[in-house]
């Protein structure tokens, strides 16, 4: 049985696609790269229906996906690869650019749906949720967005 609804998950991947290409643009990022990471970063959980270790286990698949499609270098790979697998780890900061990216994309993402915040603080160690909230701002801010309310109510 899955932990999340599919439906969720489907949604939650396009709009991180879509918060990576603005990203990656404003950061002067790969957008092809910083798509397809943002838009495979929970596909175990859309496979499997589980999120422990939903990111070093997705990273696996995505990995066995993309060479066989043939699209992207092994470099590309590996670059994507990473991002992915390290996507959960919101509370380390790395000099990766594109992990770095796809944890904000994650982040900012899920601040835009209802009940988040309440959700984070239930289910996040609060060092952990603290890390979200600092990322969140740091987005927000960025994109030169009030950082009042940075959960949608």
């Amino acid at each position: 049985e899955s932990e999340s609804s599919r439906v969720w998950e489907l949604k939650h991947s396009s709009g991180c696609c879509q918060i990576a290409r603005i990203l990656a643009e404003k950061r002067n990022l790969n957008i092809e790269i910083a798509e397809t990471a943002a838009i495979l970063h929970d596909v175990y959980v859309i496979v499997e229906g589980k999120y422990k270790d939903h990111a070093k286990l997705g990273a696996i698949i995505a990995e066995k996906l993309l060479r066989e499609a043939r699209d992207f270098s092994d470099s590309e790979i590996k670059i994507i690869s990473e991002a992915i697998a390290h996507h959960s780890e919101k509370e380390i900061y790395s000099d990766e650019p594109y992990v770095e990216l796809i944890k904000d994309v994650d982040v900012f993402d899920c601040s835009l749906y209802k009940n988040a915040e309440g959700y984070y603080r239930l289910h996040k160690p609060y060092t952990v949720f603290k890390e979200y909230t600092t990322r969140i701002r740091k987005i927000r801010t960025e994109l030169g967005l009030s950082t009042k309310n940075i959960f949608r109510e």
